[in-house]
Formats: C-alpha cells, structure tokens, sequence
C-alpha cells in the first residue's frame, strides 16, 4: 500500500479537536473572570464610602460645615482594584485567543473572495467584537480605577472632619460591572468568531487537499488503464496473427 503526503501529515481532525477545546476552556475562563469581576463591582457599590455632613461653629453670620467618612474604604478599594486586574486578565485572554487563532489559520484564507457573504459576515462579526469589546472595557477600567482612586484617598484619619470629602456618586461602581459584563460576552463571541474561521479555513484546506489528491492519481490511474488496455489488445492482435 502506498503512503501519500497526507498520511504523513498530522491529524487535522485531533488539531481542530485541541483547537475547539482551547476555545472553549477560554470562553469559559472569560465568562467566570467577568461574572467575579461583577460580583466585585456590586460589592464595591454596597460598600462605597458614604459622608455625613456637620454644622460646626453657628453664629450670627452662620457656620461652616464638615463632613465624616463612614469607614475607611478598605473594602470597596479591594473590590475594585480585583475587579480591575480581573478584566484586565479577561482582555489578556481575549488577545491570546486572537493570536492562537491566527497563528493557527490556514492561507487559504487570503485566497476566498472578499465579496462573498459569508466573508463580509465573518469580517463584521470579528470588527464588530473587537470594537465594541474595547470601547466597553475601556469605559469599564476607567470607572474602576477612578473608583481606587477616590477610595484610596481617605484610609489614614478617616474619622477625622474634613472641610471637603471626595466619594464615588451611587452606580458608578454597578455601572463599571455593567460595562465589564458587556466586555465579556463580546470577547468570548469574538474567541467563538475566530473558532469558526478555523473551521472554514480546515474545510477548504481539506476540500482543496481532497482535490488535488484526485487532480493527481486520476490522471495516473487512466494512464495505467490506457497501457493495460493497449497491451490487451496487442496480445490479441499477435495471437490472431499467429
């Protein structure tokens, strides 16, 4: 039995196999990290520092005020910067994805026709992930970090009245969830995007194998058939003469 170049090739089937699957141990990765990140978020919003305002020194031409924090701003100053690093990681993972993919897709890609429907379909879902997933992940990591920012603020001499408190106004921490949710579910739809340009570009790999393996042995199976055919015949022909 002769052995051809694609028997000697690695198993494409075990490739896209391994490919699915680290795939979608990526997406899961990234939906745990963006459900945690949330959890934080909602964490920090409960727990945000909050002020409470004192009239101090009333006299005829009135008082000044001061303001007390209720707390240190440990908790959501933790929430948030983990919240942070979480959807930094998910972004980390989300790139990962794009370069296993591309480092792993076949050039038969470059060659399809950038006007067919399934091109321009796949190009808008990819555009349309990766835009998007950057726009909300930046609106989210600047909302957590303005949120370290104002809750490092006041961990020393928290108690102590102060002429002016600086906090975090209500949703800005829920918000920042919202947003890292959001940046979540577009990067595992653009890490499931790439998964299935892999598989069109394995089909067309494949179908395009398929076909030079018949454009290649066809011709020589004719030819054997042709020379065994005209030996037939020259047999006869010398047997008859005979």
């Amino acid at each position: 039995m002769a052995v051809t170049h694609a028997d000697l090739e690695p198993n494409s089937g075990t490739t896209v196999l391994r490919s699915k699957i680290g795939t979608l141990l990526m997406v899961l990765l990234t939906i745990l990290l963006g459900l945690f990140c949330f959890i934080l978020c909602l964490i920090a919003e409960v727990k945000r520092s909050k002020v409470t305002w004192m009239n101090i020194g009333e006299n005829e031409k009135g008082g000044s005020s001061e303001c007390v924090y209720n707390g240190s701003g440990k908790m959501p100053l933790l929430c948030a910067t983990c919240a942070f690093v979480a959807l930094a990681i998910v972004k980390i993972v989300e790139h990962t994805c794009l370069l296993i993919a591309v480092s792993k897709s076949s050039p038969v890609l470059l060659n399809l026709d950038p006007d067919s429907a399934s091109v321009k379909s796949l190009t808008f879902q990819a555009g349309f992930f990766y835009t998007t997933a950057w726009i909300c992940f930046a609106v989210a990591e600047i909302l957590l970090l303005l949120g370290v920012l104002v809750e490092s603020g006041h961990l020393k001499n928290w108690s102590m009245p102060r002429k002016s408190c600086l906090i975090i106004r209500e949703g800005i921490f829920s918000s920042a969830g919202v947003f890292a949710v959001i940046t979540v579910f577009l990067a595992s739809g653009l890490c499931l995007t790439t998964l299935h340009a892999q598989r069109i570009s394995q089909d067309l790999e494949n179908v395009q194998r398929d076909s030079s393996v018949i454009h290649v042995s066809n011709p020589t199976w004719l030819q054997q058939q042709h020379i065994a055919t005209v030996t037939k015949e020259n047999l006869a022909t010398t047997r008859g003469t005979l």
